[in-house]
């Protein structure tokens, strides 16, 4: 692409509004098309620097910073001096130009830290050239307050960007430059951001002015970010609430132990806005979580005290629930930690948690309920609706809450009551105010969150008595408020409410329902007392009830049908309740009448979309796994059951047969297909699987054929029934082992072949589609396809010669739709969408091990695509994917060795049987690269990664060195010569031993040996690699 002057500049521009802000999806693709070849092109340095130059919307200014960084982060880097040339010229661009917008700042930033990191070890002329970057940063701190702004932000992004591992890359050398970046930097950019906001502080008026809050949130950024950093390479998980310690380094001891750095930031949550203060808060939180080890035990008391000190100051402030709701989080965190640490305290020094942590409990309590009038009267977003935040901060506080329970109990009692109490005066009140009701449920729902958290805190603690009868207490309430809510149905309900009383009796279940319960509890005295309920199978009884009211009455509120049907689900997976549960009448109603005119929610009126039917297949499984307790070989009671789904196929049959309204049909066929998959999902027994097989094949599974073939560009139609045929072909338990002379497993997969290659025929006439559509429409139909075509083949229910014997063509279809399909998919793609990958990969698996010949026999063009899929996801991070790629190349390598083995003992039968062996040969030896390039990326893994499954690797890898001997020695030499000269023998060493005792043959035996081998080799060389770290940081680059 050749770009010339000013109006090829416009041109650009042009594009990058359609990029950028662009809503017509055509314009879109094309301009991304364009800008994509821009990057590839050699001239795109230049262009860049048009752009940033001479651009005039910010957009390209953008481009321009998004091509440099692909370019700065290519495998094959440009030379030093272009990359220093590049650096410096960003620096000087966002110096003179401080009032970019920000987003471009934000991207120009981003590739000066990934040159930084990625030359941290590079030298020019005797000097770490790239280490210069903290020099040229103090530069723009004497600049203007927008300079400023722009260095702190070059070390927040370095710092992150040093912590940020690259999957790409060998995850040993980012823990060098880490390390380094750790030992040589990061101590200094922590006192220097310190610094910097202790000035800003001085200065309260500044804190008003945009651009000095602009300047205190890019401070504390980078605090956070120093604080976060991976100290060790332990890369905690971020996504998982779990108590990390901040492994803060001894040589910052002095910055923690003077009590001015806490003060710092409690003063900074203090005078800061909401949105910064939670930034200021998040450091705290670092602060809290450093490793005890730092400190001796006055050292850490003090600490503590100070940390305590600062959070009561906050707490004492009643409004911090409205405007910062992720304070909170981090606030109850802290104390979580400190009241779990409580039981492992040796010291006889008071702790005092047991005075504060009921105060703690308290003040998170009443600022709920005193949240719901303002958030109901000014239409504030409520916290409740905001399910996952609730349920983390219950699991924090039901901690605390257990020190000294009783006090936590006495409050909650006395507030259920009155709240009870005034919640049912204004419902018999003369003039009912609806506002006046609203609030008091929302405040009763708040309580009973906290009972339910309560009672599900028992688990983790031992309880005494006294709390199972406090436990009782306050389950009561909730028991009683049941009675009360359904006592209005159907005139009215209140969605909050009912959703807290369905997180109560799972948490109930989960503490006080089953085997793990003395029958002597006391939770049960105190509602004996009051309830009659005496024992857990009574509160079944309960539980049942209120599920079947729910179902009955509450069949329009999605997230309350949703939350029973869960319930309900969960209900039904322990065997001992479920013997218990069969015997009580609200279950047998169930099973007796699940139809739309008991339960709404399995209409199919106009009122519902599509996909508010998926809650009908937790529905049914639930119900199926009830109905199966008792169920034995009993068809006909199995064919009641099925009466309400046999009429409504009877019905779809004859809609099918005539012109019909297609939408109703859709939604019968829909709310079918999930209703049936909730069902075959529980049948775990051969008989029980063989019943429902004899009641689908082959009436009413035609249907289901018919309805992929109408509407296969309809995925809201397609998917149900995928789904139901992929779950349908799993042999779970052992399920569809058919007796000896049943032709069913034969019959089955030809149905789902049928399927299969059904609607992959018909999807790929859809042609190209727009990246947004492609996995709805395409890709996501051909993942279930996989998946369903995998668990047939791994099922061992189908003989599969038998097709071939008897010329009958359904296996060979499959397998010639499983190719269509795949060359439809980009290989990018398939790494891309995980559910696809992770269905493709295991099913090559199955074919590899099972269906060589058929390998063998598909043009060299889809040999050659299936082969680069595996040597691509040889290095994927999902473990699943890269096991399915070692596994699907030991069995191909395995084949081809056996193959050549064979051809060695020139028997006349061996030479007549191998053709199969002999295309591939062939094929191998044509490109002898595909194996090869394998090899090296085997070897890589193995070297220079963070190998998490080293067993799978190592077994492809001893048949391809067999293979390709020769290769495998080019290899070897040109590791060892890439190494100092003090290394080289070490590391020849080490090749010598991988090699140790290891035969020319893939004996079970000789493999494991060379698996231990692997994994000395695997030691050795790390070892011999890190000690020579220092004197070459680089040379772990050697393999691509």
């Amino acid at each position: 692409m050749a770009l010339r002057g000013q109006q090829t500049l416009a041109e650009l521009e042009v594009l990058c509004n359609h990029l950028y802000e662009g809503t017509d999806l055509a314009q879109r693709v094309q301009a991304e098309k364009v800008l994509l070849e821009l990057i590839e092109s050699p001239e795109c340095l230049n262009q860049c620097q048009l752009l940033l130059e001479q651009g005039t919307t910010s957009y390209a200014q953008l481009l321009a910073a998004t091509c440099l960084s692909k370019l700065v982060s290519r495998a094959s880097p440009l030379p030093i001096e272009q990359r220093i040339d590049i650096r410096n010229y960003i620096l000087n661009y966002v110096a003179s130009q401080p009032k970019l917008a920000p987003f471009v700042i934000q991207a120009l930033v981003q590739v000066i830290a990934k040159m930084t990191k990625l030359g941290w070890f590079e030298v020019l002329k005797d000097h770490l050239i790239f280490r210069d970057i903290i020099a040229d940063v103090k530069k723009f701190l004497q600049g203007t307050v927008d300079h400023y702004i722009i260095g702190v932000m070059i070390l927040s992004e370095l710092t992150q960007e040093m912590n940020l591992v690259d999957y790409s890359r060998p995850s040993a050398k980012h823990r060098k430059i880490a390390t380094s970046f750790r030992d040589t930097s990061l101590k200094d950019i922590l006192m220097l951001a310190c610094s910097l906001l202790k000035e800003l502080l001085a200065k309260p008026v500044a804190l008003q002015d945009q651009r000095q809050q602009s300047l205190a949130m890019q401070l504390l950024k980078l605090v956070l970010n120093c604080l976060n950093f991976d100290f060790i390479g332990n890369s905690a998980d971020e996504s998982a609430d779990d108590l990390c310690t901040v492994q803060i380094p001894t040589s910052w001891r002095t910055i923690f132990l003077e009590p001015e750095t806490l003060d710092l930031f409690f003063d900074l949550y203090h005078s800061l806005p909401p949105m910064l203060s939670q930034l200021a808060l998040s450091c705290l939180v670092q602060f809290a979580s450093t490793r005890r080890s730092l400190f001796s035990n006055p050292e850490r008391a003090k600490y503590l005290s100070n940390l305590i000190k600062g959070m009561k100051q906050i707490l004492e402030n009643p409004q911090h629930w409205e405007f910062a709701p992720n304070s909170v989080h981090y606030l109850l965190t802290l104390w979580q930690r400190m009241v779990a640490s409580v039981p492992f305290v040796k010291t006889a020094e008071p702790h005092f948690l047991d005075t504060y942590a009921p105060e703690i409990t308290k003040a998170f309590i009443t600022s709920r309920l005193e949240c719901v009038p303002v958030v109901i009267r000014d239409g504030l977003e409520d916290p409740l609706d905001d399910a996952a935040t609730v349920f983390q901060q219950l699991e924090q506080l039901c901690t605390i809450s257990r020190c000294e329970y009783e006090k936590t109990c006495t409050l909650l009692v006395q507030l259920f009551d009155q709240n009870a109490q005034n919640y049912q005066k204004l419902l018999h009140s003369s003039s009912r105010n609806p506002l006046e009701i609203t609030i008091q449920e929302g405040r009763l729902a708040w309580l009973v969150y906290f009972v339910g958290a309560f009672v599900g805190g028992r688990l983790t603690y031992t309880s005494t008595e006294e709390h199972d009868a406090m436990d009782g207490e306050l389950s009561c309430r909730v028991f009683q408020l049941i009675s009360l809510m359904d006592a209005q149905l159907p005139q009215s309900s209140n969605e909050k409410v009912e959703l807290a009383i369905l997180w109560f009796l799972d948490q109930f279940r989960k503490t006080y329902v089953g085997d793990q319960l003395q029958p002597t509890s006391k939770v049960y005295a105190r509602m004996s007392e009051v309830l009659g309920i005496t024992d857990d199978n009574q509160v079944l009884e309960t539980f049942m009830t209120k599920i079947v009211t729910n179902l009955k009455f509450r069949g329009r509120c999605e997230p309350v049908i949703s939350r029973t049907l869960q319930f309900l689900n969960d209900l039904s997976v322990g065997y001992s309740l479920l013997k218990r549960l069969v015997k009580i009448e609200a279950v047998k109603f169930m099973l007796q009448n699940h139809t739309s005119k008991h339960f709404p929610f399995l209409g199919i009126s106009d009122n519902y979309s599509l996909s508010d039917l998926r809650c009908r297949t937790v529905f049914y499984t639930a119900l199926t796994r009830l109905l199966m307790e008792d169920l034995g070989e009993d068809e006909d009671e199995f064919e009641n059951f099925m009466l309400p789904l046999t009429v409504s196929f009877e019905s779809l049959t004859q809609v099918f047969n005539s012109s019909f309204e297609q939408e109703e049909a859709k939604r019968m066929l829909v709310g079918l297909a999930r209703d049936l998959r909730g069902i075959v999902s529980a049948l775990n027994t051969k008989t029980s699987y063989s019943m429902l097989f004899h009641w689908i094949y082959p009436a009413y599974i035609s249907v289901l054929q018919r309805a992929v073939e109408l509407w296969y560009c309809e995925p809201a139609c397609t998917t149900p029934i995928l789904k139901l045929m992929a779950e349908f072909m799993q042999n779970r338990s052992q399920r569809l082992n058919f007796d000896v002379s049943s032709p069913n497993g034969i019959l089955l997969f030809r149905e789902a072949s049928k399927m299969i290659c059904t609607y992959g025929n018909q999807i790929l006439s859809l042609g190209t589609l727009s990246k947004d559509q492609v996995y709805p429409l395409k890709l996501k139909g051909i993942s279930i396809c996989y998946s369903a075509l995998k668990s047939a083949l791994c099922g061992n229910y189908v003989s599969f010669g038998v097709f071939k014997l008897y010329g009958d063509n359904h296996f060979d279809n499959v397998l010639q739709a499983f190719v269509k399909m795949l060359l439809s998919v980009s290989h990018s793609d398939l790494l891309q969408y995980r559910k696809l990958s992770q269905a493709y990969y295991p099913l090559l698996e199955c074919l590899t091990q099972d269906h060589m010949s058929f390998i063998t026999s598909v043009e060299p063009h889809v040999l050659i695509y299936i082969l680069t899929s595996i040597s691509e996801g040889l290095t994927a991070v999902d473990t699943i994917v890269s096991s399915s790629c070692c596994a699907s190349l030991d069995y191909i390598v395995t084949y081809l060795f056996k193959h050549l083995a064979r051809e060695g003992k020139k028997t006349l039968r061996c030479r007549e049987i191998s053709e199969d062996g002999q295309r591939l040969l062939q094929f191998m030896q044509q490109n002898p690269e595909v194996l090869q390039q394998m090899m090296s990326i085997l070897m890589n893994t193995i070297i220079f990664e963070d190998c998490r499954n080293q067993w799978s690797v190592s077994r492809p890898l001893l048949g391809l060195i067999l293979l390709n001997e020769k290769y495998f020695s080019e290899l070897r030499a040109t590791l060892v010569a890439s190494q100092p000269e003090n290394k080289r023998e070490v590391l020849d060493q080490c090749f010598r031993s991988l090699m140790e005792g290891v035969e020319q043959n893939l004996l079970v035996k000789n493999r494991d040996r060379f698996t231990q081998n692997v994994s000395v080799f695997r030691r050795d060389v790390a070892e011999a690699l890190r000690s020579d770290a220092a004197a070459d940081p680089g040379s772990s680059d050697m393999m691509s």
